[in-house]
């Protein structure tokens, strides 16, 4: 194995059609999401439903979502209201199953209230499976499967995994259902007025079935749970980083609270718009700086298929590669004092020429993130909704992160801040 932190070769590697499937790793996901488009080799199979799943987020879709962001953050709001005058706040929790309701809305078009059953059996089902993935990772003798099945982690991912497909199977079925019965009808009164019906993500995966597509209900099922899992604790991190920054950043995140005044001439409950996410230009830099410095997914992997020559050397079949993205955006040479938060890196007079692959908090090239619009609108939104009713404050005592890698960046012991109630 090999772990690359050196831009040429990590560019090399991000843009080869050769180089694309992912390392052996990945393989302990595989019981709960399959061979869908996060785990499954460069192949055929992968091109043909990323192909299938790219139009779900064209951004007339994504439109339709904002909406979703905000019903879901105004629950966010009022739990965190009891959190107004508590010395410190793990402010996770909150978060993430906040984008995990958006993520079950949005994509699949149901809601499974996770906010409202912090204890429901789906997510602490994830959690599980979450711990069980690096558990076995950094354990040599959980990588095997025979030592493995006698473990009580097996246990525990063979009961999850169960919680977690009947969950989406119940979900396919439903929505299923409900294309048939409404969306033919809505389809035909569409046409009618001349305006095409944009499909969201699961209904894009059900629609290519009934038009005689190679899609099983297997194949259905590994793509929402692919999408159900990367699409909210991804997301979840992200914010509460950015928070976390904002928190060590008083001046800064007066900022991005004038530019969100201006935006909404101090009213606290208007509903933003997409027009509003789009003149959100200095909270977009402050996003982006706060994702390289805690970029969600911190490594990703690849393994070495056939002899590739790189550099005038040889890399062999079978070797494993880390692409480092922790360690690309905190290269001096690409971020001039790169431990320290500067939103300014990213103004557009300032991004201009930056190569290409010095910043990927969403990975690059062909299997790169295919949600990540998605992701920025979110955050933008869920992060907009809590500054206009909160003032972001360190810890008392000052918090200091213990970062580490679990399937996505985290922090060990959580991520606290202090909240107050804002005059907007």
């Amino acid at each position: 194995m090999i772990v690359v932190n050196d831009y040429k070769c990590l560019e090399f590697f991000l843009n080869s059609t050769k180089i694309l499937d992912k390392s052996p790793e990945y393989k302990f996901l595989g019981e709960w999401l399959g061979t869908g488009l996060l785990l499954s080799d460069g192949d055929e199979k992968w091109k043909r439903h990323r192909k299938i799943l790219t139009p779900a987020f064209h951004f007339k879709i994504l439109e339709q979502f904002v909406d979703t962001f905000q019903s879901n953050t105004n629950i966010l709001v009022e739990k965190l209201k009891k959190e107004v005058g508590k010395s410190s706040t793990d402010i996770y929790p909150y978060v993430n199953l906040c984008t995990l309701d958006i993520i079950c809305e949005t994509a699949m078009g149901t809601q499974i209230h996770a906010q409202e059953h912090s204890n429901s059996e789906y997510v602490t089902s994830v959690k599980a499976m979450c711990k069980i993935i690096i558990d076995r990772s950094f354990n040599p003798f959980l990588q095997y499967t025979f030592p493995y099945i006698f473990t009580e982690q097996y246990r525990t991912e063979k009961k999850s995994v169960k919680i977690l497909h009947d969950v989406t199977n119940s979900v396919i079925k439903k929505r299923q259902e409900e294309v048939e019965n409404h969306i033919n009808a809505q389809s035909a009164e569409l046409e009618s007025l001349g305006v095409k019906r944009r499909l969201a993500f699961l209904d894009l995966l059900l629609e290519e079935k009934k038009k005689g597509q190679i899609l099983s209900d297997v194949h259905i099922r590994e793509e929402v749970d692919t999408f159900m899992f990367a699409g909210h604790d991804t997301t979840a991190s992200g914010l509460s980083f950015t928070l976390y920054c904002l928190s060590e950043h008083p001046e800064v995140q007066q900022a991005v609270v004038n530019e969100l005044q201006d935006i909404f001439e101090d009213n606290k409950t208007r509903s933003i718009t997409l027009r509003d996410l789009q003149e959100m230009k200095y909270m977009e830099a402050v996003i982006k700086e706060s994702l390289r410095l805690y970029p969600p997914v911190p490594f990703t992997g690849r393994e070495v298929k056939e002899d590739v020559e790189y550099d005038g050397t040889v890399l062999p079949e079978g070797l494993g590669v880390v692409l480092l993205i922790y360690g690309i955006h905190r290269d001096p040479k690409l971020f001039p004092e790169p431990e320290k938060f500067l939103p300014e890196r990213f103004y557009s007079e300032n991004t201009a020429g930056k190569l290409p692959f010095g910043y990927i908090p969403f990975s690059a090239g062909s299997r790169n993130c295919i949600g990540q619009r998605f992701a920025l609108l979110e955050i933008k939104s869920v992060l907009a909704n809590i500054l206009r009713n909160f003032i972001i404050l360190p810890s008392n005592p000052k918090h200091n992160l213990e970062i580490v890698a679990e399937t996505v960046i985290k922090s060990a012991n959580g991520v606290c801040v202090q909240l107050k109630e804002r005059e907007f």
